[in-house]
């Protein structure tokens, strides 16, 4: 059995005066709402699609929200440093697998407390990164 391609349609919500996200439909004349908010009229969309096309309910919805270009620009920014600090954050993880490893193996043999108290982190959580490390093939 062949499926059927989902049909996406690109829809474009914009402000009006009176503070109202109009949603439009790229493609599907007349096909609109609004809503208070953008996730209003996200749902509503879809609703006033099924009036215009067959497959609405089956439909991918590719959201386009237009902002003031301050806006955008700072989402940009949020996005690139979130995407610095996950980054950080998983060479941070390393770090602190290869920190309980050198003090709770080897010569040291420390406590999961001590351990804990030097890296700066609960004991529950060195215990989690100890039974990793020993899960490890």
């Amino acid at each position: 059995m062949v499926e059927e391609a989902m049909k996406r349609y690109r829809v474009v919500y914009e402000r009006d005066e009176s503070g109202w996200w109009v949603a439009s439909v790229r493609g599907v004349r007349g096909c609109h709402t609004q809503g208070r908010t953008v996730d209003e009229a996200r749902r509503r969309i879809r609703e006033a699609l099924e009036l215009f096309v067959d497959d609405a309910r089956r439909a991918s919805i590719v959201d386009d929200v237009k902002l003031p270009s301050a806006a955008t620009r700072a989402i940009r920014a949020y996005a690139t440093l979130r995407k610095k600090a996950d980054e950080e954050d998983r060479r941070a993880a390393r770090a602190a697998r290869h920190a309980v490893r050198v003090l709770r193996r080897g010569r040291l043999r420390m406590s999961a407390r001590d351990a804990a108290r030097l890296l700066g982190l609960s004991h529950q959580r060195v215990h989690q990164l100890t039974e990793a490390e020993s899960e490890k093939p």
